[in-house]
C-alpha cells in the first residue's frame, strides 16, 4: 500500500509541479507527517525532489526530470476504457480523437492488459438518455465547447420558457455538462454564473475577445450546488390529493422523482375503500394538472382551488366528448393507467 502511495506522490509532483505538503496530504488522504516521511523515501531512492522555502514554497521535482513509472494495473486499464463515452465525445466533435487515444493506450499496454480492455466494451455500455427520450439536437455544442476551451466570449441567441421567449446575451463560457442525455452550458453573464440548455441555443458566435477564467471556479462543485438548488426551488407549491393505493404505487413510473417521493412519504393510511390522502409538491397548477392526469380517474384534487377547477373543466370537456351511453355496460370501460 505504501509503495502505491509513493508512486501516486511521485506522479502528483510530476503533473502538478510545485505543491505544498498540505496539498499533497489532502490529495492522498494522509497526514502531513506521512508526506514528510514519503518525500524522504523518494529522495533516498534517488528521485530528485526539492523543497522550496517561504510562503510560495513547496515540493517539486528537478526541472525537466520525469519518471517512467507510469504503468497501469489491470483494474486501472479496465477503468480507463470503461470511462469512454463515444456518444458524448462524438457530439463534442472528439470521436476520432478519443478513438485515436484509445488505440495508442491499448498499443502501449502489455498483451494481457490490452486483451482485458477489449473485453470491457463487450460487457459494459453507457446509454445516458432516459427512457422514451430521443437525443436532443445540439448543433452549437461543438462551437460552445471550443469557446470553453479557448476562454473566448460568445454571443448567444437563446430560447427560454418565460417572456420574452427569445433573448441575446454575451457570455463567458466556463464549462459544459451532460446531464441525463441533455447538454448544458455553464457561463458567466455579467456578475452571475448561469446555466443554459445547449438544445435551446438558437445561434452562437464566438468572438475574438478572451475572458479571465476565475481561478477558484470548480465546475463539478458548481453543478452539484446548482442541481440541488434547482430541484429544491422548482416546486413552489403543494397540492393535496386523494388517490387509490394502486395510483400511489404507479407514481414512480410516470412522475418526476421528487413528486413521487414526497407523495409516498406524506401518504396517510388507506381507508376501507382503498383510497388515501397525501400531499405532492408542484411547480404550478398547469404543470400539476398535466402530471396528475396520468393517474386518470384514480386521483381527486382537494386543493388548491385553481388546480381542482382545472380538473373540473377537464372532466366536463371529457364528458362532452364521451357522453354516457345507456347501451354500453360499465364492464366495457377501459382500465385507468394506474390499474392497468
Amino acid at each position: 500500500m505504501r509503495a502505491s502511495r509513493l508512486v501516486s506522490l511521485l506522479l502528483l509532483l510530476q503533473t502538478r509541479g510545485r505543491t505544498t505538503a498540505q496539498e499533497l496530504a489532502d490529495a492522498l488522504e494522509v497526514s502531513v507527517r506521512t508526506i514528510y516521511r514519503d518525500i524522504e523515501s523518494l529522495g533516498a531512492a534517488g528521485v530528485p525532489v526539492y523543497a522550496d522555502r517561504g510562503p510560495a514554497g513547496g515540493y517539486r521535482l528537478l526541472e525537466g526530470w520525469r519518471t517512467r513509472l507510469t504503468g497501469l494495473t489491470g483494474p486501472e486499464a479496465e477503468a480507463l476504457f470503461l470511462a469512454g463515452v463515444p456518444g458524448p465525445a462524438a457530439e463534442l466533435g472528439l470521436a476520432s480523437v478519443v478513438a485515436a487515444a484509445e488505440l495508442k493506450v491499448r498499443a502501449a499496454l502489455p498483451g494481457d492488459l490490452a486483451d482485458r480492455t477489449g473485453r470491457i466494451r463487450q460487457r459494459f455500455h453507457l446509454d445516458a438518455p432516459g427512457w422514451f427520450r430521443h437525443p436532443e439536437p445540439v448543433p452549437h455544442l461543438e462551437t460552445l465547447a471550443g469557446a470553453v476551451w479557448e476562454d473566448r466570449l460568445v454571443r448567444l441567441r437563446y430560447r427560454r420558457w418565460r417572456a420574452p421567449r427569445e433573448v441575446s446575451r454575451t457570455v463567458a463560457p466556463l464549462g459544459v455538462v451532460l446531464k441525463a442525455g441533455r447538454w448544458y452550458l455553464v457561463a458567466r453573464c455579467g456578475e452571475q454564473v448561469r446555466t443554459y440548455r445547449v438544445g435551446a441555443v438558437l445561434d452562437a458566435v464566438v468572438t475574438e475577445e478572451r475572458h479571465d477564467r476565475p481561478d477558484d471556479f470548480d465546475l463539478a462543485a458548481y453543478w452539484r450546488e446548482w442541481t440541488a438548488r434547482y430541484e429544491r426551488d422548482v416546486y413552489r407549491g403543494e397540492a393535496r390529493i386523494r388517490l387509490t393505493v394502486a395510483a400511489l404505487e404507479f407514481m414512480p413510473y410516470v412522475f418526476p422523482p421528487e413528486m413521487s417521493r414526497a407523495a409516498r412519504a406524506a401518504a396517510g393510511e388507506p381507508g376501507p375503500d382503498g383510497w388515501l390522502e397525501t400531499t405532492v409538491p408542484i411547480e404550478s397548477a398547469r404543470h400539476a394538472h398535466a402530471e396528475l392526469l396520468k393517474l386518470g380517474a384514480e386521483v381527486e384534487v382537494l386543493s388548491p382551488a385553481e388546480l381542482r377547477d382545472r380538473f373540473t373543466a377537464t372532466a366536463h370537456a371529457l364528458t362532452r366528448l364521451y357522453p354516457a351511453d345507456a347501451e354500453a355496460g360499465s364492464a366495457d370501460a377501459p382500465a385507468s393507467p394506474a390499474s392497468a
